[in-house]
């Protein structure tokens, strides 16, 4: 069997993880390939809203297995209150979730350093989320991180002091007080908490369950125009966000993958620093973001809120390969009378229908109007309700970005997602 992919095409907080949740009875296995508790995937059932950082979002499936692959960097503080929220609600986290041997640690001391860097920023500062994200996957890169199988063997201890000591150094540089002691109280309860979870050689589990003919889902965290290579550099996050971090992230080669899946919302949001052509700084983000409850499920931060962005759409879809999309959240737009559509760009005085490489100065955006539906549509249970506003909408989106849109999210409950059998001509 093949490995699907679903991530986020826009600058995250997309509804990944309710999509995930929805999709997992098709799955054996769930597999998360980057980022970490950045990320806030949220899936809401049952009237209960739930808030996943590390942990895939399969987990509340019985006999599915979630696997956390070598591409996340793990918090043991974060991880271990998700886990302990998970057991209080009976789910079985020890026996349905496994994490990779290879997976990174995040320290006290990175959390400390990505504090310090933002706050020497200033002004230019790219609206990290402070977890400690960004000094993970550097060291992971520089060659002195410390994974999850550094627990289990001796002097683990001993790596971790080295480490801290150059941690210790860095912060020597900046002017920020803090107490690292009481910080690694927390971070050793949550080491003893990984020790009782089983870790695995992800890269070999993954690839003879493909072989023995599982069904695998990969999930993906943060969003395309997050990506350190392909987003909207410097103010992006510090993992590969597209398809291809499917491959270095869990171990999978790039010909066993089949479905990818694009999750867009009918407007975009951004949470931090950075560009963002179709932002509504105004009266109208504001409505936006009041009826979407637009606030990160990880910082609590307002987002940046505007109309949907063509050009930077038909660009995640071309970096992703995706092969069908889920529209987000069309039920916020329920009451506009009409919708605006980004479909080009004014830059440097040129009228461009890409994205272009830096996008950091001034970008005037060129925009359609379309017809609202005004309907409140968070209780259609079947396609035929669709008023033909938003029938018009989605024949629009799709004819534009040259890709069928197989899920529509018309509501943040489960039960609130309607799939579609469509292909494209």
């Amino acid at each position: 069997m093949a490995v699907d992919v679903l991530l986020g095409l826009q600058w995250g907080d997309e509804g990944k993880g309710k999509i995930v949740d929805v999709l997992t009875p098709e799955y054996d296995i769930i597999a998360r390939f980057q980022g970490g508790p950045n990320a806030g995937h949220t899936l809401e059932f049952e009237g209960i809203k739930h808030v996943l950082h590390t942990i895939p979002s399969g987990i509340f499936h019985k006999g599915v297995k979630n696997v956390v692959g070598n591409g996340v960097v793990i918090d043991p503080v974060i991880l271990k209150i998700e886990i302990d929220k998970l057991l209080k609600m009976g789910v079985d986290v020890k026996e349905q979730m496994l994490i990779s041997k290879k997976a990174h640690l995040i320290l006290p001391s990175h959390k400390l350093l990505d504090k310090a860097s933002e706050m020497a920023k200033g002004k230019a500062k790219i609206g990290s989320t402070l977890k400690g994200i960004g000094p993970t996957y550097m060291d992971k890169t520089g060659r002195n991180g410390l994974r999850i199988g550094d627990i289990f063997e001796a002097g683990f201890q001993e790596k971790y002091l080295s480490l801290v000591k150059k941690h210790k150094n860095m912060l020597n540089f900046y002017d920020m007080d803090y107490n690292l002691d009481d910080m690694e109280v927390e971070f050793h309860q949550g080491i003893e908490t990984i020790k009782e979870l089983t870790a695995i050689d992800s890269e070999h589990y993954l690839n003879k369950a493909i072989k023995a003919g599982k069904n695998i889902l990969a999930e993906g965290a943060q969003g395309t125009l997050l990506d350190i290579d392909f987003g909207t550099y410097p103010f992006v996050t510090s993992s590969n966000t597209i398809t291809a971090g499917t491959c270095t992230g869990l171990g999978i080669a790039p010909n066993k993958i089949d479905r990818i899946v694009g999750i867009f919302k009918a407007y975009c949001t951004r949470v931090g620093s950075g560009p963002f052509p179709s932002e509504e700084d105004n009266e109208t983000g504001e409505r936006i973001r009041k009826l979407g409850f637009e606030f990160g499920a990880t910082t609590g931060r307002e987002r940046r809120c505007g109309w949907i962005d063509l050009p930077a759409l038909k660009y995640a879809i071309m970096i992703n390969g995706v092969t069908e999309l889920s529209m987000m959240k069309g039920d916020v737009l329920d009451s506009f009378e009409s919708i605006k559509v980004c479909t080009h760009y004014i830059h440097n005085g040129e009228k461009i229908d890409y994205f272009p490489y830096n996008i950091n100065n001034n970008v005037e955006p060129v925009y359609i109007e379309k017809k609202g539906w005004n309907i409140d549509t968070t209780k259609i249970t079947s396609e035929s309700e669709f008023p033909k506003e938003l029938v018009d909408y989605i024949a629009y989106l799709e004819a534009e970005l040259e890709t069928p849109i197989s899920i529509i999210s018309v509501g943040p409950d489960r039960s609130q997602t309607i799939q579609r059998d469509r292909v494209l001509a």
